[in-house]
């Protein structure tokens, strides 16, 4: 199925190829994407509406988060990510879990490499947790909540040591719920998440560099 303008946009931003910062013309996005300038026209406001993109002037150029709004971020991301695992260990089935596992499994072997290939197998991760929920409701908040991330100009993962740490935490998330134990892997994650935006501020004030 063909990929509409919006989407296209939007994998464009989540793959980092449009940074924070960066303007968006819509005549260079139709070239671009080879499509006319009114589907990306239309796709740039409901991005502005969304607050992926933010107005400077005349222009458009994809938003960035302050402190105050990447807390608010993380705060509301560990909760629902946390009910995610929760619900995971309750109602994903062997197959689900098994997947899982594999996944903790087959990134071990990609710690060393580029950080952009780590963070697309971290979202993958946490999308099967998603997913694994079968809250297709929760799902769809988890959607929205993974859209703002993108606004962030690096992943946590290239934080020098982040990757091995995110790992094993990784791997205590899927035993809890291999364990069927709700409660657990409902720590497990929101243990993760919040490790995560330390880093993140860790990198922000300079404590922690950012692999190459």
């Amino acid at each position: 199925m063909q990929k509409d303008a919006y989407t296209l946009i939007l994998e464009a931003i989540e793959a980092g190829l449009y940074k924070p910062g960066d303007r968006l013309v819509e005549s260079e996005l139709a070239e671009r994407l080879g499509v006319s300038r009114t589907p990306v026209r239309e796709a740039l406001q409901r991005l502005e509406t969304q607050a992926m993109l933010t107005r400077d002037g005349r222009s458009l150029i994809v938003a960035s988060l302050d402190h105050n709004q990447l807390a608010e971020l993380y705060a509301v991301r560990s909760e629902l990510e946390g009910l995610a695992a929760r619900l995971a260990a309750r109602h994903a089935t062997d197959e689900e879990i098994r997947v899982l596992r594999g996944m903790v499994e087959d990134d071990s072997r990609l710690l060393s490499g580029d950080p952009r290939v780590l963070s697309r197998a971290n979202k993958r991760f946490h999308r099967q947790i998603h997913l694994a929920s079968h809250n297709r409701f929760l799902v769809q908040q988890l959607d929205l909540v993974h859209r703002s991330m993108a606004l962030m100009a690096n992943s946590s993962l290239a934080a020098e040591g982040r990757s091995e740490v995110a790992l094993a935490e990784h791997d205590r998330i899927v035993a809890a719920i291999e364990a069927r134990d709700g409660n657990a892997a409902y720590e497990a994650l929101r243990v993760h998440i919040s490790r995560a935006f330390e880093t993140r501020l860790r990198v922000d004030a300079g404590e922690l560099r950012l692999r190459e």
